[in-house]
């Protein structure tokens, strides 16, 4: 006799008789046994939560440092909206994916294992219907996993596209305001909206026709069920008891597989963010560290720059941007870079702190080569004032102690005097400590540029690079800003890329570009008598005639 044909005789033998401890027995066994059921499902439930929030929190963490270390292709590979997508929603639904997994998907197989158990014991022929239910079962979400995970793709895709516009229209609200462009970035955001829902309209379409399915074929299940048990209750093979049963038996069966099925519908889209994930953490960053690094410490050549024969082309470019540069800066030199727009000034200055490397050539800091140097020594021996101003949220001082850790209120007013920051930093209400928005969007753009300016002047180094750190400036606030840097920075390298013929006249050397390429190389004067270009330029913005009396003094 199985275990719960023993356990119905024992309790109708208890009832016939009238044994009230007998099923008192049993109705608090059953009561201790849900208490029990009740008491582990909520001990589950909050360890499920602890092991997804701890490893979604670990893995945010591990995307954060791995974009930390990206050099500047990895990020322009991924872009910055598909980044924090990747980080923040996808990272989401990983986590909502493991915590239904763990609750739901360890505890229904065993509950499909045990109702396989019991039916197979107690129903005997009936049980030959899970032979055909279950197997359809699989098929059918099989076939809807292949078909979300499809659609899964593409929607995270479109979350991307919708992110990088909100960035865009963020970035540039005032732009699109000044040029009255709300309609079409509204148009512009509304087509990328609508082919999103349209995807996550077939992906939900998808995999929520999974839920009909499976109620359909557990329907089916139990007709067949009660069906074939009648039949063998008329014929008197089995008893309707054991029928009863055995429609239980594969209720539970089919109940676990509609809680797997639960678990299955949230797999596509965990794994597609599973696959962008990854992505980004085995991504080897193209910047390495050498493998046998060489110390600069004692080098008679601190503060040098040079440029052997460089060549140097983005990721994906056809052609070079920069293209056999040679040039050698010393200490106490400033070495300017002047050339049309797109000419490469700024691509070659991003070779000096290893933002981007060589495809031919070397570029020497201290006489050592830049790729032989760890990242953060050569890092540290460079004040960098990047084309784009960037100010973190925050307050002025927090921003400046980039440079300087532990910069104090004299390092801060230093810096500031010497970048002619001081005159608006101190009529700002907490000085120093006066809030600085997210990107510095509270102070004008002469403001973030000299507040840069004043953060690498905070990390005293041996080489400073202005990449057109200067553009936003007046004439007035451009020179006096130049001789503070030239008195109080005198015995450091500058490399300066530059607009304005002004501001460079007393450069040590002037380096002239054109598509890549030097075409001059030399003193402002030498470069007037044998840099045709050069002289161009100067002619349109200092006049002919000035240039010509210039010449003819000369």
């Amino acid at each position: 006799m199985s275990v719960p044909a023993l356990l119905s005789a024992m309790i109708d033998k208890g009832v016939a008789q009238g044994d009230e401890e007998l099923l008192m027995l049993f109705a608090g066994g059953m009561i201790g046994l849900a208490a029990v059921g009740s008491g582990m499902n909520i001990a589950a439930t909050r360890l499920a939560a602890r092991v997804t929030t701890d490893f979604s929190a670990q893995l945010r963490s591990e995307v954060f440092r791995k974009v930390q270390n990206f050099a500047s292709p990895e990020i322009d590979k991924f872009s910055s909206a598909s980044l924090i997508t990747r980080s923040t929603s996808d990272v989401t639904t990983i986590q909502t994916f493991l915590s239904v997994l763990f609750r739901l998907g360890v505890f229904a197989p065993m509950m499909m294992v045990v109702g396989v158990i019991l039916s197979i014991v107690t129903a005997g022929k009936i049980a030959v219907v899970l032979a055909v239910a279950v197997p359809i079962m699989i098929i059918a979400l099989s076939i809807v996993i292949t078909i979300s995970a499809s659609y899964s793709d593409k929607l995270r895709q479109k979350i991307d596209e919708i992110n990088r516009l909100f960035l865009e229209t963020i970035d540039g609200v005032r732009v699109i305001r000044a040029f009255n462009k709300q309609d079409y970035e509204i148009q512009r955001f509304d087509k990328v909206n609508n082919d999103s829902a349209v995807v996550s309209f077939k992906s939900n379409a998808s995999s929520g026709s999974l839920f009909p399915l499976v109620g359909l074929i557990f329907g089916l299940t139990s007709v067949a069920v009660m069906g074939m048990g009648a039949k063998f209750v008329i014929d008197k093979q089995v008893e309707i008891g054991v029928v009863v049963a055995a429609a239980q038996y594969i209720n539970i069966i089919l109940v676990a597989i509609l809680l797997e099925a639960f678990v299955v519908r949230l797999f596509p889209d965990a794994y597609a963010c599973m696959k962008r994930i990854a992505a980004v953490l085995e991504t080897d960053c193209s910047i390495k560290e050498p493998a046998h690094a060489e110390k600069s410490a004692g080098n008679t050549l601190c503060g040098t720059v040079e440029f052997r024969n460089v060549t140097f082309a983005y990721p994906g470019a056809e052609a070079p941007v920069v293209k056999g540069v040679s040039f050698c800066s010393k200490p106490g030199e400033t070495t300017a870079i002047i050339g049309g727009t797109g000419c490469g000034k700024s691509s070659v200055v991003k070779l000096i702190p290893r933002l981007y490397d060589t495809l031919f050539g070397d570029v020497l800091v201290d006489g050592i080569n830049v790729k032989d140097y760890p990242l953060e020594e050569l890092r540290d021996k460079i004040g960098y004032v990047p084309q784009k101003n960037v100010l973190f949220s925050g307050d002025i001082a927090s921003n400046l102690n980039f440079g300087k850790e532990n910069g104090h209120d004299e390092d801060w007013q230093e810096a500031a005097r010497i970048a002619c920051a001081a005159e608006f930093v101190e009529k700002k209400e907490g000085g120093y400590h006066a809030t600085v928005s997210q990107g510095g969007t509270n102070f004008s753009g002469g403001q973030r540029q000299r507040l840069a300016i004043a953060r690498a002047v905070m990390k005293k180094p041996e080489i400073f690079i202005f990449d057109d750190s200067f553009s936003a400036l007046d004439v007035k606030t451009d020179k006096e800003l130049r001789k503070n840097l030239k008195a109080n920075l005198k015995n450091s390298t500058m490399i300066v890329v530059a607009q304005r013929i002004s501001s460079i006249l007393d450069a040590t050397r002037i380096l002239v570009l054109d598509q890549g390429e030097t075409v001059g190389l030399g003193t402002h004067k030498e470069l007037l008598k044998s840099c045709k270009l050069y002289r161009e330029i100067a002619e349109i913005q200092l006049g002919k005639e000035a240039v010509e009396h210039e010449l003819q003094a000369n």
